[in-house]
């Protein structure tokens, strides 16, 4: 099989997910939107927390051009990113008990925050004690995950629980347990995963929904500019300063 043949089944893979997801989800996807909203007109703050390769969707909504300002990464030290030595050290954190705990504890996030947690599988430690502790605390939590795998997996957490088992909100990825779309004769193991794709679609698709509630409250929503337009860094000083008190991704 070409190369270009397979590129392009990879491309329709992940235009169907996508598909799929808005037409199946959009009712949820709307939802998060509006809980996200509501949170900025009451003075609260947004979160977002993913580990490992789930990091990059909740990444990819802080300190953007096009984004909420307001949306701040909840970090947790060794699980954000593929610069971890060694890289499987972060695949071992998630499944540390009392990790979130701790770093929940030590985090700004209080009661009438939002907390977007993201897991594709949703089965370790940390994101499930993350979603759970946060509840407690009083944040509203939306939770992304692929709910496949609490079909057909085990929970690595004592509770037997999944992600979205303690969330006030689940949007289902559709990513299919293993996040590989491809596989082929000669080749032994399936590839081409597409969650990051898809779930990095969701997350936008709740901020832009955020942004139309708000707007539709009479709200302008705390939108940042690209700082390479003319004038971008001027609108994005101004939000930053009106908003100051709830952007914790600067000192």
């Amino acid at each position: 099989m070409s190369e270009s043949k397979l590129a392009g089944q990879f491309f329709d893979a992940a235009i169907g997910l996508l598909q799929r997801v808005r037409d199946e989800e959009g009712g949820r996807i709307a939802e998060a939107g509006t809980a996200v909203a509501a949170a900025v007109a009451a003075g609260n703050r947004l979160f977002a927390f993913g580990a490992g390769h789930s990091s990059l969707p909740a990444q990819d909504v802080v300190y953007r051009a096009g984004g909420l300002a307001l949306m701040n990464f909840l970090a947790v030290p060794g699980t954000a990113g593929v610069d971890v030595m060694p890289a499987t050290l972060g695949s071992a954190l998630e499944r540390v008990d009392g990790l979130a705990g701790a770093v929940l504890d030590s985090s700004p996030a209080t009661s009438g925050d939002v907390l977007v947690v993201i897991s594709l599988s949703g089965r370790n430690a940390l994101p499930v004690e993350m979603a759970l502790n946060a509840r407690a605390l009083g944040l509203t939590v939306i939770g992304v995950t692929s709910v496949a795998y609490a079909r057909e997996t085990r929970s690595r957490h004592v509770s037997g629980t999944f992600l979205k088992d303690h969330c006030d909100i689940v949007l289902d990825s559709k990513i299919a347990v293993g996040d590989a779309e491809l596989s082929i004769d000669g080749i032994a193991a399936p590839f081409a995963p597409a969650s990051t794709v898809v779930t990095a679609a969701i997350m936008q698709a709740v901020m832009a929904a955020a942004a139309g509630e708000l707007a539709a409250r009479g709200i302008e929503p705390p939108l940042l500019r690209s700082g390479n337009v003319d004038g971008g860094h001027e609108w994005n000083g101004r939000v930053m300063q009106e908003y100051g008190d709830r952007i914790f991704f600067r000192h």
